[in-house]
């Protein structure tokens, strides 16, 4: 840091603290991580030759030589904030009467707050739940610490909704709005303090979804005590979530790097932006995680679970057509290249194990031929249409999960950088768990359908941590995992051919569902465990809109 430099507390620490850059960098100050000491001894060579005079303060001058050697600089937008290195005496006074005139802290606690929050959150949740970031700040809370206790709150929560009882789903819903307040003062608390961890990333993505599907099986187990069964409507809703998602994260992998990233569409998205009330409409449709919870929250507290699951797949279906259909459009109207990085994650979110693998390998060549996407959806529609329409323990059905099988081989036979091929994932989640759940509903026996949504969100899971892994910048989990519990299309042959054999046996097809959740999820749980705990990925925070 320049020994002249004038400016606020907080402009430095956003330079010299954050942990999420190689490298970052305001005026007069900058920091380098670990993984840059290497360009930034290099730009101190280079930076050696030249006098302030010429370049500036000796910072910047190094700021720019390490940039230049190919380490991007992180430079934070200070708004008000002050950050110089005046070199005559009128300049130090102007610029340390700036630095009087504002106010540093209704800086930090305004910049606490996410740019892209949903409306619910804006304007019923960050008005107070920044005062508790400090709050917390002050008393030396950490946001893990935080984000553990929204987790055990929704947990509670769950519990009041499994009683059954009218005062059990009140203080559910209650119990819930303070989990959500919690989960957001987390993220305003890591902004306050900057406080971003690898680990604080996982638990605040991981716990938000183990939050709501925990709340949907709180919901149907009260459900079931009072002779309401809405467990085919908890599994339904949490498909449904789980392949919204995968949809946005594919789509956003298979993009963000892609060249040429332009389309007609996005340029009448960016118009729509420009006017201002538009933005809140299209934000609020989309049902995202503050609307979706107070949504739940108020009709489980006045109203019966099966409304709620009604109205949660309503609103989240056409949510998830609104966003989709929009990013088929812009796929197909924009002339971009995509990466080999983005075709590789696209290939890790679609989860193949040993049986696709070996189906890509035969076809690798002669697989360009073949539009993927196309057979990706043409797989899925026959697995769906015949885990449907077939009886239970049909053995026609384990000759329509091989050919699934084999579809699923032939989708990632080539790289994955069709306009469309991001929707690849998503469709072999569809497939996957809405076979284990038609099966469920088939074999119409107790504990099918809890045993199928136990082990849909082990297998859930295991998709959102190889979400998070590709996010963080460390890859997909190592594959021997995704070998161990057999990929997505390894997964719909054994469910299949289990429920073949137990055909005359139904009552023994919920165990097999559990013994088969219990082993994807040890399996899962403890490598994702080891990788979090022990990772040296860079600290990361989702800045963008609440999924």
């Amino acid at each position: 840091m320049d020994s002249a430099f004038v400016g606020h507390v907080h402009a430095l620490r956003l330079a010299l603290t954050d942990p999420r850059f190689d490298a970052c960098a305001v005026t007069g100050a900058l920091a380098v991580q670990a993984a840059a000491r290497g360009a930034l001894d290099k730009a101190a060579t280079e930076a050696a030759g030249t006098s302030a005079e010429e370049a500036g303060p000796y910072a910047d001058r190094l700021a720019a030589a390490v940039e230049a050697a190919g380490t991007t600089v992180q430079r934070p937008e200070l708004g008000t904030l002050v950050a110089t290195v005046p070199t005559a005496r009128a300049e130090r006074d102007a610029a340390t009467a700036a630095v009087a005139a504002v106010d540093d802290e209704a800086v930090r606690l305004r910049t606490a707050v996410k740019s892209r929050d949903g409306f619910f959150t804006t304007f019923f949740i960050s008005p107070y739940s920044r005062y508790i970031a400090r709050w917390c700040a002050r008393r030396g809370l950490t946001p893990n610490q935080v984000t553990t206790a929204s987790l055990i709150t929704a947990l509670i929560a769950a519990g009041c909704a499994a009683t059954g009882e009218r005062w059990g789903y009140v203080a559910a819903g209650v119990l819930l709005l303070v989990s959500f307040v919690l989960d957001c003062t987390d993220g305003q608390l890591a902004r306050y303090s900057l406080q971003y961890s690898t680990m604080g990333a996982w638990l605040d993505a991981t716990f938000d979804r183990a939050k709501e599907y925990a709340f949907y099986a709180g919901l149907a187990l009260g459900a079931a005590r009072n002779g309401d069964d809405v467990w085919a409507l908890a599994v339904g809703s949490m498909i449904l979530m789980t392949c919204r998602h995968v949809v946005d994260f594919s789509f956003n992998e298979a993009n963000h790097d892609a060249t040429a990233n332009t389309s007609p569409t996005a340029a009448l998205s960016g118009r729509l932006d420009s006017v201002g009330w538009t933005v809140w409409i299209r934000r609020m449709i989309i049902l995202p995680i503050g609307e979706r919870w107070a949504m739940i929250a108020v009709l489980t507290a006045f109203t019966t679970p099966r409304i709620v699951f009604y109205a949660l797949l309503v609103g989240c279906a056409f949510g998830a057509l609104y966003t989709t259909a929009g990013r088929v459009l812009r796929s197909l109207t924009r002339k971009a290249t995509r990466t080999d990085r983005a075709a590789r994650a696209l290939a890790d979110l679609a989860d193949s194990g040993p049986l696709a693998e070996l189906q890509a390998r035969l076809l690798r060549g002669r697989a360009g031929s073949f539009g993927s996407v196309y057979v990706a959806a043409l797989g899925t529609l026959v697995m769906i249409a015949g885990a449907v329409f077939l009886p239970f323990g049909d053995p026609r059905l384990i000759a329509v999960a091989v050919i699934y099988v084999m579809t699923a081989g032939l989708a990632v036979a080539a790289p994955l950088k069709g306009a469309l091929d991001w929707l690849i994932p998503p469709l072999f989640r569809a497939a996957e768990y809405v076979t284990v759940l038609a099966l469920a509903v088939k074999a119409d026996v107790p504990g099918a359908l809890p045993a199928a949504f136990g082990l849909i969100a082990a297998v859930a899971y295991h998709h959102y941590d190889t979400v998070y892994r590709i996010r963080g910048g460390t890859g997909a989990p190592p594959h021997w995992l995704v070998r161990t519990i057999g990929g997505h299309e390894g997964r719909v042959l054994l469910i299949t051919a289990l429920a073949a054999v137990l055909v005359t046996r139904e009552a023994d097809f919920p165990v097999a569902l559990t013994v088969t959740a219990v082993f994807v999820a040890l399996v899962v749980l403890v490598e994702s465990i080891r990788f979090w705990v022990s990772s040296g990925a860079p600290a990361v925070h989702d800045e963008g809109e609440p999924a």
